[in-house]
């Protein structure tokens, strides 16, 4: 799953930003006021987040921009796939409930993937903000980032989008489904 060396040819690079650029173009709704241009230089001059954007993109994310911070002169992505990215499903919330399973382990866990791939777990109000922009998982769920306080008593938090409404659940967090996953950001 992981690529050790954390880099992309440059054919990797070029066809990337293609995938990235078409999208930026086709849902301009998402970054309004933003220029291609900028971003690419931004992202042409830090490979490991281009690397990290590689692998939200391989994953099935669907990776675009949705929030420039002037003051940091930042952009920030997340997976704006319809459901939660087929790659990253089936998968419990983090590295200790993986390890309570004493049968039936799934491969992964979100918040170790997350970290390999370099890029961090929507929190719940990134999740909303989201779904602000684009209705999606209508038929999956995805974990978000989980306060230290529910984590602690072995849960975890997911969210899906049904009835025009983002809901907020709860479940244990060795737990795991073919249909959750997880989406993730990525700050460049």
């Amino acid at each position: 799953m992981a690529n050790n060396k954390k880099e992309l040819s440059l054919e990797q690079q070029g066809e990337l930003l293609e995938t990235l650029q078409a999208r930026f173009e086709k849902n301009m709704n998402r970054h309004e006021g933003l220029e291609w241009a900028k971003v690419q230089a931004k992202l042409e001059a830090n490979s490991d987040k281009l690397w990290s954007l590689n692998e939200m993109e391989r994953t099935g994310g669907e990776p675009d921009v949705v929030d420039y911070d002037k003051e940091k002169d930042e952009y920030t992505f997340y997976d704006c796939s319809a459901e939660s990215p087929k790659g990253r499903r089936s998968v419990c919330y983090d590295r200790e409930a993986l390890e309570a399973r004493k049968k039936h382990k799934p491969d992964n866990s979100a918040i170790d993937m997350a970290t390999d791939m370099g890029i961090k777990l929507l929190t719940e109000e990134q999740y909303r903000a989201l779904q602000e922009m684009k209705s999606v998982d209508l038929k999956t769920s995805s974990w978000v980032q989980t306060p230290s306080d529910i984590r602690e008593q072995g849960g975890a938090l997911f969210c899906d989008y049904r009835y025009g409404h983002v809901f907020l659940y709860h479940n244990g967090a060795s737990s795991y489904y073919a249909a959750r996953g997880f989406r993730g950001s990525l700050r460049v």
